[in-house]
């Protein structure tokens, strides 16, 4: 990482000051006040990204993670309209689990999102240890009390159980989308093997998505599993899409160059690389409006061919 690249707030703050472009505010959806504009450069707001689940259902290729929400990283009025202002510029994809500080994820979630939860696609997860019929539904119910909700959007298995158990875990699944508890579910951090034997039991095919880290500087997905996912009709969403707590990319140069030439920021680019594929739903996390406001810039940013081969230069794939 280069130090004397600016962060990311001081970035989108010059910008401004050096009067970059940006498109009429007519051509724009309502956003909160002090909401990002699409950068210079962006693709028209209309051509904002979507991803296709395999029931038909349309999603933003661009949603919000919340594993570190509620834990006091920020005050919680601003997580909570960090949330709202990412559902104001569309990144309307919430994703949490049971898991993310005992619950504090969610219910911070659901007080965010009580006045707009029409707006949503909520997601959570339950864990591995609960992956019995009972333990599901008991999981599921106490997610929904947090979230403030009769239904969840998608459900998620967050970690793989043994191979042997699918058959119980997607009949659990089965059980809670008949009962109207969840709309669809789907799994997390499974490999191309397990995709296949989740595939091979009754109904398995109904998963709607494997949720695992993909980033610039993570591309492992891209040796096998994001090509069988493709051939399968398969979404996959990408957690950790800035590279994770330890290893993000928002400070490395050539995201920041190629920013800075369509007056957004290196986040904007490095989510957009993610998404661009239209099978990948990238689902960063950020307690902090401004960072959000910057995120958002990806949902209608059109990197050119000369982006991706500088980024595949700088980032090689597996």
């Amino acid at each position: 990482m280069n130090k004397s690249l600016l962060n990311r707030r001081q970035f989108t703050t010059r910008c401004a000051a050096f009067g970059l472009a940006i498109p009429a505010l007519t051509a724009m959806p309502r956003v909160p006040a002090g909401a990002q504009l699409p950068a210079t450069g962006a693709a028209s707001p209309r051509a904002a990204r979507s991803v296709k689940l395999p029931d038909g259902t349309s999603v933003a290729a661009l949603g919000q993670g919340s594993s570190h929400l509620g834990r006091g990283r920020h005050p919680q009025s601003d997580e909570e309209e960090a949330l709202r202002t990412g559902i104001a510029l569309g990144m309307t994809l919430i994703d949490t689990s049971g898991d993310y500080g005992n619950g504090r994820s969610e219910g911070l979630i659901g007080q965010a999102i009580a006045a707009e939860r029409d707006r949503v696609f909520l997601v959570s997860k339950v864990e591995a240890s609960e992956a019995s019929a009972d333990g599901m539904e008991r999981a599921c119910e106490a997610s929904l009390a947090r979230l403030r909700t009769d239904h969840l959007d998608l459900y998620l298995l967050h970690w793989p159980v043994p191979n042997t158990q699918f058959s119980a875990v997607v009949a659990g699944f089965e059980k809670l989308r008949a009962a109207g508890k969840i709309r669809a579910w789907g799994v997390s951090n499974f490999d191309t093997g397990q995709m296949e034997d989740l595939f091979r039991v009754p109904d398995g095919r109904r998963c709607a998505t494997n949720q695992v880290p993909y980033s610039l500087n993570n591309r492992h997905i891209e040796r096998d599993l994001l090509p069988w996912c493709k051939q399968h009709n398969l979404p996959v969403m990408a957690y950790s899409p800035l590279g994770g707590d330890r290893n993000l990319v928002v400070g490395d140069r050539t995201p920041a160059q190629i920013g800075a030439a369509h007056g957004c920021s290196a986040a904007a680019v490095a989510l957009a690389w993610v998404i661009r594929s239209g099978n990948v739903i990238a689902i960063p996390e950020s307690g902090s409006p401004a960072h959000v406001r910057e995120n958002a810039v990806a949902l209608s940013l059109a990197l050119t061919p000369g982006d991706l081969h500088t980024l595949d230069a700088a980032y090689p794939g597996a």
